[in-house]
């Protein structure tokens, strides 16, 4: 069976670098597999692209360019907040800090700059702006039973969990939970 556009549940094996760099970013090699349905929003949209008509034991280097991954840098994304809101944070320029959004998610953001009265601080996604490569591995293809292709979530496997029982976020996509979409319960 290959990967189509929609309703493929897809197993990846993959090593994320940026594109013309070596140093490895993300890697699920020997871990548990990426699983998740085409056509759902679950994994990035250029890399979602590059795997359709690919079949189990192919292989492929996808560059992905950075509008078809976490997008472009929003300058918008950079903002100056009030120091009194990092209270009891012992701050370093790069560190990661995670809070609540307005709409209850999880929301990270990168420390840019500080002083006294201020702090810097970049909502943007740490690899917006930036040209990927995956280095991807096709473990698995099946067609989503009607359940999963109507609701856009993986069923569970006997372990409790998709991917080989651990629920997790690859976050490579706008999909959330087990897998970058499926949620087990």
């Amino acid at each position: 069976m290959t990967i189509t556009k929609e309703n493929s549940v897809v197993s990846l094996g993959y090593t994320l670098t940026e594109a013309g760099q070596s140093e490895v970013i993300d890697s699920n090699v020997g871990g548990s597999p990426l699983e998740f349905i085409t056509g759902k929003s679950h994994i990035i949209p250029g890399l979602e692209k590059a795997l359709v008509d690919m079949k189990i034991g192919d292989k492929k280097d996808v560059t992905v360019a950075a509008a078809e991954g976490y997008g472009e840098i929003n300058p918008e994304a950079i903002q100056v907040l009030p120091r009194d809101q990092f209270e009891g944070l012992d701050l370093k320029e790069g560190m990661v800090l995670y809070g609540q959004g307005e709409h209850g998610q999880t929301v990270q953001v990168i420390v840019k700059s500080f002083n006294d009265a201020e702090v810097t601080v970049d909502f943007n996604h740490p690899l917006a702006g930036k040209d990927l490569m995956f280095a991807v591995e096709i473990i698995g293809v099946r067609e989503a039973t009607p359940d999963e292709a109507m609701t856009g979530s993986l069923a569970c496997d006997d372990e409790g969990g998709c991917c080989g029982g651990h629920s997790h976020d690859h976050d490579h996509g706008n999909g959330g939970g087990c897998c970058g979409g499926g949620h087990c319960h």
